[in-house]
């Protein structure tokens, strides 16, 4: 058995930003115009009006104070309220896969590796743009690595469920390195003109190196252990697919976009990711004590809060629980890669830390790391 570790990571971001004021600022103007149009049905009660958002209700739900997002104008338009992107040939990489290259070759820097050094490619992601191919094996293709792809989806927890698959493959022999990539254009599949969520998502790509440790070319985080969980719950939930046009159900409805119960999420999510960090602590015989950091899935800062307070048994500090939302949003499964990525390079040799990612399914995957070197 090889000890699988991680040695890069990387994170792409798009130069656009929405702040929560510009969003706002879009969003009331589509309820001003969406109440002016319907008048008449909503004074006969047949229609309920929508309600303006603000920013300090954003905030305070949230955590959130912007997102980057690859297009901006579409979603700040009050007569469309979602991205824009320009159509593709078929012989042109496909937006995904451009994203997950510039994260992957930072991810390859990062280690001191090139393609060359790479046998797989995971791209796990909560929405992938086309059924097939592959997104990883264009991926592949694009960087030039020998070997194999293959795309997963667990929606928010795509990259640990991602990391475990490259891990065990790593462990047993069956390959040496693996690029686990997260393209997340969570932007496209947000219902931006509905209050309770349109301030949720951003768009990021994020990557991360595993390799044996024994062929490491520097300083890396040993994958002591991981473990993955899944619960069905509709919770959470996108019923976009293949097979909307054999369902007739072509036209604008609001179920082929991001939805969610939010409080039930909250009172069903809580207990079930807290007790799954407990165990996996206990049985690798891991004590709060020992943890140096958590990464944990960036959806909401209250989330995250609670998570971090059960787990250590006492609130964090900032430095033990990073949060990025405030700044990226939520960006399903790259977010907790995110905040390992951008808060990890002051850990020390033999500091251990966690990541862990939570979401729809219900899922919930963890990684116990050590640094080594």
């Amino acid at each position: 058995m090889h000890q699988p570790a991680i040695t890069g990571s990387g994170v792409f971001t798009p130069e656009n930003i929405i702040t929560n004021d510009e969003l706002v600022v879009a969003f009331n103007a589509y309820v001003d115009r969406y109440n002016t149009e319907n008048a008449v049905q909503i004074e006969a009660g047949e229609v309920e009006a929508k309600a303006h958002s603000s920013s300090d209700f954003i905030t305070s739900a949230s955590g959130i104070e912007q997102r980057h997002v690859i297009d901006k104008d579409g979603i700040l338009d009050p007569g469309t309220m979602h991205p824009l992107f320009t159509p593709r040939p078929d012989d042109a990489p496909s937006l995904m896969a451009e994203m997950g290259v510039k994260a992957c070759q930072q991810a390859l820097d990062m280690a001191g590796k090139t393609a060359a050094d790479v046998d797989t490619v995971l791209c796990a992601a909560s929405n992938h743009e086309r059924a097939y191919p592959a997104i990883a094996i264009e991926i592949q293709e694009l960087l030039g690595i020998q070997g194999f792809g293959f795309d997963m989806n667990v929606a928010c927890s795509s990259a640990t469920f991602g990391i475990q698959a490259a891990a065990d493959m790593i462990k047993s022999g069956s390959i040496n390195s693996a690029l686990v990539v997260n393209p997340e254009i969570c932007s496209a599949h947000l219902e931006w003109r509905d209050r309770d969520c349109h301030f949720i998502f951003g768009d990021v790509a994020t990557a991360v190196l595993l390799e044996r440790a024994d062929q490491a070319a520097g300083p890396y985080f040993a994958i002591k252990s991981t473990r993955c969980a899944t619960a069905f719950s509709n919770n959470i939930r996108n019923n976009n697919g293949f097979l909307r046009r054999s369902h007739a159900q072509m036209e604008d409805r609001r179920d082929m976009q991001f939805m969610q119960n939010g409080r039930k999420v909250f009172k069903e999510v809580l207990p079930m990711v807290s007790k799954h960090i407990a165990d996996h602590m206990v049985d690798e015989n891991v004590q709060a004590s020992d943890l140096k950091r958590l990464w944990l899935h960036q959806a909401n800062k209250t989330m995250n809060d609670f998570i971090g307070k059960k787990v250590l048994g006492r609130t964090p500090e900032p430095h033990e629980q990073p949060n990025i939302l405030q700044d990226y949003a939520n960006t399903s499964s790259a977010g907790s890669i995110i905040a390992f990525a951008k808060y990890s390079n002051d850990m020390e040799d033999g500091d251990t830390g966690l990541i862990c990612s939570f979401g729809a399914g219900y899922s919930v995957g963890s990684v116990i790391l050590q640094r080594v070197g």
